[in-house]
């Protein structure tokens, strides 16, 4: 049990919160002159994080394994810098870090989107498909953080490193297993590196997202998208600006004081026993 405050309610606020001199919100959700390294830019999630990070003010480095991202070069007016590299290989973390301190010279907020989402029965899975899994959402998360902060660390700036994981960390679904149990350890990841970095001033959180929208995503898929409208409490499909606006927050002096938690970005699904 907490230990109960014996102050009386008509206290006043303590000398240190009165004196406290914050600019207006408008002002702290800026994310201006800030460096943010985006990984799996090429996606529709990715794309629409890094849209909003732009829109926010920062400066964007546009990670991708293969495809171009000039779809996002100049929007309103800011370049983005990408990087081409293969977050599975050893040496693949390390090279978006080093392209992002070539071309800005220095790291303020990572987010951790790249992912690959193949679909296998659970008992069915081999090794390598088990393997290929963990190696991409999250082995390489925690080389990518731990590279990051690392760049963070030697300038003495803290920053904000942000894992895109799922509700489905918190509740899996048919032959997502591997899927969900990699996205579970995201979760605990950024829980253990929040406190390891915490001293650095660098904040580590995660943001789990629901069913995200995409085009052709109805035709594919059209039993679990009626299913989700019916579920989830505000009625339609997550977009990608939904998640890149939870970024933009998780990066902003706003979250100033949160790190080791996890943003739900679900329109509310996960309030039912299922969906």
């Amino acid at each position: 049990m907490a230990e109960q405050d014996e102050s009386p309610l008509s206290d006043p606020m303590p000398p240190q919160a009165e004196q406290e001199d914050l600019p207006p919100p408008d002002e702290l959700i800026r994310l201006d002159g800030r460096v943010i390294v985006v990984t799996g830019a090429g996606g529709g999630i990715g794309t629409g994080i890094a849209r909003r990070l732009i829109a926010a003010g920062a400066s964007v480095v546009a990670h991708t394994r293969s495809s171009p991202v000039g779809h996002l070069a100049g929007l309103d007016g800011a370049p983005v810098a990408s990087v081409q590299a293969d977050l599975a290989a050893p040496d693949g973390p390390q090279r978006v870090v080093d392209a992002a301190l070539e071309h800005h010279g220095r790291i303020d907020g990572l987010v951790n989107n790249a992912a690959i989402q193949p679909l296998v029965h659970f008992a069915e899975m081999s090794d390598a498909e088990w393997a290929g899994m963990i190696d991409v959402n999250l082995t390489a998360v925690h080389r990518l953080t731990h590279a990051a902060a690392g760049a963070m660390r030697a300038r003495y700036t803290g920053g904000s490193i942000v894992h895109i994981a799922s509700i489905e960390a918190h509740q899996p679904t048919d032959l997502h297993g591997h899927y969900a149990t990699a996205k579970a350890g995201l979760l605990m990841h950024a829980r253990a590196a929040a406190g390891a970095y915490g001293p650095d001033g660098i904040r580590v959180n995660s943001i789990s997202p629901g069913l995200i929208d995409r085009p052709g995503l109805g035709d594919d898929w059209p039993e679990g998208v009626a299913r989700w409208h019916v579920a989830a409490p505000l009625g339609r499909l997550g977009t990608p600006s939904d998640v890149g606006d939870a970024c933009v927050f998780l990066c902003s002096d706003l979250a100033r004081w949160i790190t080791g938690v996890d943003l739900v970005v679900d329109g509310g699904v996960l309030t039912r026993p299922t969906w």
